[in-house]
């Protein structure tokens, strides 16, 4: 999609990713080695009383589905200008399904390069249930169409 195709308030809902437990000690081990995202036992004495993912690891998942779903067939899209109001809402339990509902809050021609623009976008996750597990705000970059 480029740039002219994106409007505000438009609204998207896709993707379908199921975290199991061996995913959710893999990215911890590797990235956010806290007890309660590594170990069963030690996780039951946390405020969480199970084995949760990290919240870096459902932004990652987040990533993924939105790649999956557009990004990396989009001609036009350049990349992202960063993150805004990340907020983990419910954690993510092993074998919880998620899904994303996403909603175009700007859209804007560059004012540095004419043959590009922002579109920002809210994101919310949710699981199997209907409950949101995190919700962020996301910049990217996209181009014009060719004339």
């Amino acid at each position: 999609m480029y740039l002219e195709e994106y409007s505000v308030g438009m609204e998207r809902e896709f993707g379908s990713k199921t975290v199991s437990k061996e995913e959710i000690i893999r990215f911890a081990s590797e990235f956010d080695p806290q007890p309660f995202h590594l170990d069963e036992e030690a996780a039951k004495d946390s405020m969480f009383g199970e084995l949760v993912a990290s919240g870096w690891h459902t932004c990652s998942m987040l990533m993924r589905m939105l790649c999956d779903e557009f990004l990396l067939d989009d001609v036009g899209s350049l990349g992202s200008g960063g993150v805004d109001n990340i907020r983990w809402k419910k954690p993510v339990r092993p074998n919880d399904t998620l899904r994303v509902q996403s909603r175009v809050t700007e859209v804007r021609p560059s004012e540095s390069k004419p043959d590009r623009g922002i579109v920002k976008s809210q994101y919310s996750v949710l699981n199997q249930d209907d409950q949101l597990v995190m919700t962020i705000e996301s910049m990217g970059f996209f181009l014009k169409k060719p004339t």
